[in-house]
């Protein structure tokens, strides 16, 4: 069989073959504790699922939605005013998405023509440059260094580059890095845009998340950003939501309309039960927020804390439900210290590599176990002894 060229693009995904490692070591008996990928464990709050259990039970339900849902979008548009506040219009800018890894594919093919250059960060999650290269972009990647605190300089993009950029994809609070942009940065990010008449695709899936009393924010907060952009946001961690696939882009008018246009060729919307449980999480009870917040941060400390404690030395992440650490010394990748910590110490972390050049030196620790749990993570890289490999 022939297939398309744009396959060669594509490699088979490191968590294939990280899950394919853990299942051999389950299969041998042995127990493996898996921090690799971000699949909350946290369950959905109980009103969340009564809305979608009473709407699964509606047999009018199972029509195509063909569209949004006036009252979905509307309670998009609330959630926005109250939360971020932030105006938009709930008919011409915002546009429902299953999940956002949909979204990057369908909004690079609505932007991007063949060999137009797109701006991604290095790390990042790969479907930021996957999105791009499915629709024949080629990438200028801008890398987010330990010195800058992981923020894109702008400066640091050569001239001829800018000028020929399309698309630009950011993203705080930051998967990989867990790093957190100032203000400063959104002022620049927008005077860039509309200096080099650059789109952006901001990715906000981590806003809730944000520890030790601090606020998430919204890059369409920020004066200008509805002139050059759009922002993705999701429902999967902030309310555990993970496998219901239910995401937004909301911002520009043009660029919805376009949008939209191109999904109503490829789909029938989301499913309608979907959309109910969705309203009811943006706008019912937050606590479940707070309290899935709080989870996170005790789990990030026990991490950290207990790695610390045993030589592994570790900054506490200001977000996300991950945690991004330098492997340590005496290993010469990502991988190697991944493969030997899963075969030592029956643990599985992701290397930072599969993120990006730049994530080389680097692995990410998902926080997607309890507490215990990570406790006795931490006790068997103790009794590993892969820590004193170098000593």
């Amino acid at each position: 069989m022939k297939f398309s060229k744009r396959m060669n693009l594509f490699q088979e995904s490191v968590f294939t073959k990280l899950n394919e490692m853990k299942l051999k070591k389950l299969e041998q008996g042995e127990n493996v504790i898996d921090l690799s990928i971000g699949t909350p464990n946290v369950p959905p709050a109980e009103h969340i699922m009564d809305a979608l259990s009473y709407a699964v039970a509606d047999r009018t339900n199972y029509v195509y939605a063909i569209k949004d849902q006036s009252k979905l979008t509307y309670a998009v548009s609330k959630w926005y005013e109250e939360r971020y506040q932030v105006h938009i219009d709930p008919d011409k800018q915002v546009c429902s998405l299953h999940g956002s890894q949909e979204g990057f594919a369908n909004l690079a093919m609505t932007i991007v023509d063949e060999g137009d250059l797109v701006l991604v960060p290095d790390p990042c999650y790969p479907v930021f440059a996957d999105g791009p290269l499915l629709a024949g972009a080629t990438l200028y990647y801008m890398p987010l260094k330990k010195e800058n605190n992981y923020v894109i300089q702008f400066q640091d993009i050569p001239e001829d580059v800018a000028k020929k950029a399309k698309l630009m994809i950011v993203s705080y609070p930051n998967n990989p890095t867990t790093a957190i942009a100032p203000d400063s940065f959104y002022t620049d990010l927008i005077a860039f845009a509309k200096k080099y008449d650059i789109i952006v695709l901001h990715d906000n899936a981590y806003s809730e998340l944000v520890f030790d009393g601090k606020k998430g924010k919204s890059f369409l907060s920020f004066e200008g950003a509805m002139e050059v952009g759009v922002e993705f946001n999701s429902l999967s961690k902030t309310y555990a939501l993970a496998g219901a696939r239910i995401g937004f882009c909301i911002g520009n008018e043009q660029i919805i309309t376009n949008l939209k246009k191109l999904k109503s060729n490829f789909d029938y919307g989301m499913f309608l039960p979907l959309q109910e449980a969705a309203m009811k999480a943006i706008l019912g009870d937050q606590t479940c927020v707070k309290t899935t917040r709080l989870s996170y941060e005790k789990r990030r400390d026990a991490l950290c804390d207990g790695l610390s404690s045993i030589g592994w030395k570790i900054n506490k992440p200001d977000a996300t439900m991950f945690v991004w650490a330098s492997i340590p010394s005496g290993f010469h990748s990502s991988e190697e210290f991944v493969f030997e910590l899963l075969d030592k110490a029956g643990v599985l972390m992701t290397p930072g590599s599969a993120f990006g050049a730049h994530g080389e030196g680097y692995v990410r620790i998902a926080l997607v176990q309890d507490k215990e749990v990570i406790e006795q993570a931490v006790e068997q890289i103790k009794k590993s002894r892969i820590l004193l490999k170098n000593s």
